[in-house]
């Protein structure tokens, strides 16, 4: 349905520019550098808005590649982040588990001597 949309729109603007192309036939001079010619008005005016177009497009064309690059070098920047992270997480995965052996360790060793540990008041 949007392409039948499409189509309809593009047969009306074509018959627009058809009509505009039969009433401005007359010819008018054009200036150049090196001198004058005369062209019928819709081709002045055709010519005009295709230049017009292309310089948009050719202007359209290098911002999409100036922000491909610059999202090429976000995602970079993004892996290089989340590889930091996880190996961060890592390391303090692998902390964890040093300082619950070592509590671990120290309980036994605690109970093994008789000492309850820091929390008994010292005795005088």
């Amino acid at each position: 349905m949007k392409s039948q949309w499409a189509l309809l729109l593009g047969l009306v603007f074509a018959i627009i520019v058809a009509w505009f192309a039969i009433v401005n036939v007359e010819a008018v001079p054009v200036n150049w550098v090196f001198g004058t010619s005369d062209w019928p008005l819709i081709l002045v005016i055709l010519a005009s808005a295709l230049l017009g177009a292309a310089a948009s497009g050719l202007i359209a064309m290098f911002r999409a590649v100036v922000m491909q690059r610059k999202i090429r070098g976000l995602e970079k920047e993004v892996n290089e982040k989340e590889l930091k992270i996880a190996e961060q997480q890592n390391e303090i995965a692998s902390l964890q588990q040093y300082a619950s052996a070592f509590a671990d360790t120290e309980a036994e060793r605690r109970s093994a001597a008789g000492d309850d540990g820091p929390d008994k008041p010292l005795e005088k």
